[in-house]
């Protein structure tokens, strides 16, 4: 029973939590923990302070799970921690989750509509609009539940932009703070929703007490929409507003890089890269990481190493770009579009330059994170273009992992450009040609310059670890002592 639940006195709240299931035709569920800076940080907070996981079921080994244990998940498949998970009827967490958060605000955000056709706000919008409503408000009715009186609850990303100012109304007396994973949208692109939603979205994030950032940039963002849509009521003191650069983990980071299974892939790959040439020297190589999301520009920047070996012959037979692009939100056929584009420009450039002894593009889209993580050892140059980006934390775990030290081409747009920028080879994502060029100064660059920026460069990324990054944010929000701030 609720009533007999001990009321916690942290709380974390997301759309996704720290451990999935999936459910055996025999009805056997298997339960599969995730890692990230929320698992660190809670795991840090210590066992002695009494803290709760809120989030949602995504499918049906999720919402099984939830039938089983009435919703408060066996702490045997949690890690220890614990978690409770809500059933929220899936057609409304579909509309929530695909209608809204995905298809529009990730959209906004990320400035990725095709403005002559889209986006149309209109009746369909308007019914996935009250389920986005109504999955927020399942998450500020479970906090309030389990929330212990002035307790902490940190609610996370835009899946969640309203649920701040449903709790403040259900619970005055919680510390409330809303962290932002997302670029924010400039004013402008932001005004594209309808007016109401506008003013609803920012008056639900104000309901916290702190309203968090990745970055200095998309703060500034956040408070030019708030002044361009609320008006007067839109100005919002310094003091509510955080900005946190989550950082890499680099213990965990070099731990799990060597692992055996790493060392195993790291062989494999080698030997794709090398293609069988002995002890010719070694090839170079440019590493990408990214899931196949629209904002990750993975397409221009196989144009633009395709230009590379257009421009410059001399690194044909004597580079591979190792591309991974792993398969995301395959339920939306623009997404799948996507995939097909990247696998296809990949098989051009293959087409086009390939010979016997050498593939210019080793594509990988089956998600593999130890064969990730092998490439991003071998890595000479890291190649991080996305359109737009809340961090990017691939750009901040190559320099740490890479064995010989890599050289970075980063997009302006990428919210770690914001810390990386002065050891980074800058560029516009939209410019291929430009990229190309940089690509090219990536491989020229003397290996003393590489080596000496590659360590500024990890320190820079680890500088503010997941387990601190979540800290910090806890212990601001416990010290706030005063309503109106």
């Amino acid at each position: 029973m609720v009533s007999e639940r001990k009321p916690a006195e942290v709380l974390v709240a997301s759309n996704r939590g720290p451990v999935s299931y999936t459910r055996a035709a025999d009805g056997t569920l298997t339960a599969k923990r995730g890692g990230g800076g929320l698992v660190s940080g809670l795991s840090a907070i210590g066992p002695d302070t009494d803290a709760v996981w809120v989030c949602a079921a995504l499918g049906d080994g999720d919402r099984a799970a939830v039938r089983r244990t009435g919703g408060d998940l066996d702490p045997d498949d949690t890690g220890g921690q614990r978690v409770r998970m809500l059933d929220i009827p899936a057609e409304v967490h579909a509309a929530a989750y695909n209608g809204i958060a995905n298809s529009v605000l990730w959209f906004v955000h990320h400035m990725l509509y095709q403005t002559p056709l889209e986006p149309a706000f209109d009746t369909d919008f308007r019914t996935q609009w009250a389920a986005y409503e109504a999955y927020n408000a399942a998450f500020a009715d479970a906090l309030a539940e389990a929330a212990a009186p002035g307790a902490a609850v940190l609610i996370q990303d835009y899946h969640l932009a309203l649920a701040p100012g449903m709790l403040r109304a259900l619970r005055p007396d919680l510390r409330i703070a809303h962290f932002s994973h997302t670029p924010w949208a400039p004013a402008e692109y932001f005004a594209m929703l309808p007016d109401d939603i506008q003013r609803q979205l920012l008056r639900g994030m104000l309901g916290a007490d702190r309203t968090n950032f990745l970055t200095h940039r998309w703060a500034r963002a956040f408070r030019s929409c708030c002044r361009a849509a609320l008006g007067p009521d839109g100005e919002i003191a310094e003091a509510r507003i955080g900005v946190y650069g989550l950082g890499a983990d680099a213990g965990f980071l070099h731990e799990r890089a060597h692992r055996p299974d790493v060392g195993e892939r790291l062989v494999a790959l080698r030997a794709q890269v090398d293609g069988g040439r002995g002890a010719a020297p070694a090839r170079r190589t440019i590493v990408r990481v990214d899931r196949t999301e629209l904002s990750k520009n993975i397409v221009r920047g196989l144009h633009a190493y395709r230009r590379l070996l257009a421009d410059h012959p001399e690194w044909r037979e004597r580079v591979v770009h190792i591309a991974f692009a792993y398969p995301s939100r395959q339920d939306l056929a623009v997404y799948r579009d996507y995939t097909a584009e990247v696998q296809r420009v990949a098989e051009a450039v293959n087409a086009e330059y390939g010979t016997p002894g050498w593939q210019p593009v080793v594509l990988h889209v089956k998600d593999d994170f130890a064969r990730s993580l092998a490439a991003y050892r071998i890595a000479d140059v890291a190649l991080v273009n996305p359109i737009r980006d809340g961090m990017n934390l691939v750009a901040k775990e190559i320099p740490v992992v890479s064995d010989a030290g890599c050289a970075l081409v980063l997009s302006r747009e990428a919210g770690a450009h914001e810390e990386l920028g002065d050891d980074a080879l800058t560029v516009n994502p939209y410019d291929i040609n430009a990229t190309a060029d940089a690509l090219h100064a990536a491989l020229s660059m003397p290996d003393a310059e590489r080596a000496a920026r590659t360590g500024r460069l990890a320190a820079a990324a680890t500088a503010l670890p997941p387990a601190r990054w979540f800290l910090a944010q806890l212990e601001e929000l416990r010290a706030l002592d005063d309503r109106s701030c």
